[in-house]
């Protein structure tokens, strides 16, 4: 990239430049949120303690974006874990050094807020996003488990 890369808080003003970023076909594609809905989203996370969606910049142009939840834990003795979570980066600019940029933001303010741990999942089909975690040290560990869910189903 030619600019630096700088990362931030997302405001309500980004958000359709986000949604832009999860219409990627291997992410949401067509199914992303209606711009109304994201506003309300985002109004509700902004009340969560330690909950922002964050983006990342070239200059003016938001070209990735992502999700850190820091959570408090009675196990660990108190220290709270991450979880980083709806990462994107612009198609036209991957592999250029957005994803480490975001990934050594989140780190750093999960070490500012004392985390233990830092955890993501990955789609088992993304071998490429596999492998770019992997080279920033992060380690496959466990499993992780998913149950869809029907709303309202009981």
């Amino acid at each position: 990239m030619t600019e630096a890369i700088s990362c931030r808080a997302a405001t309500r003003d980004d958000l359709p430049a986000v949604l832009r970023l999860y219409a990627q076909l291997e992410l949401d594609g067509d199914a992303v949120l209606p711009l109304a809905e994201a506003e309300r989203l985002f109004a509700r996370m902004a009340r969560y303690p330690d909950y922002h969606v964050y983006v990342a910049s070239d200059g003016a142009r938001i070209v990735g974006t992502y999700a850190l939840l820091v959570m408090d834990n009675l196990g660990h003795r108190g220290a709270p874990s991450a979880i980083i979570e709806d990462v994107a980066v612009d198609p036209a600019v991957q592999g250029r050094g957005v994803g480490t940029a975001m990934m050594r933001h989140a780190l750093a303010l999960c070490r500012a807020r004392g985390c233990y741990k830092a955890m993501l999942s990955s789609n088992l089909g993304r071998s490429r996003a596999h492998a770019f975690y992997d080279g920033l040290g992060f380690e496959r560990h466990g499993y992780s488990f998913r149950l869809d869910l029907e709303p309202g189903a009981g």
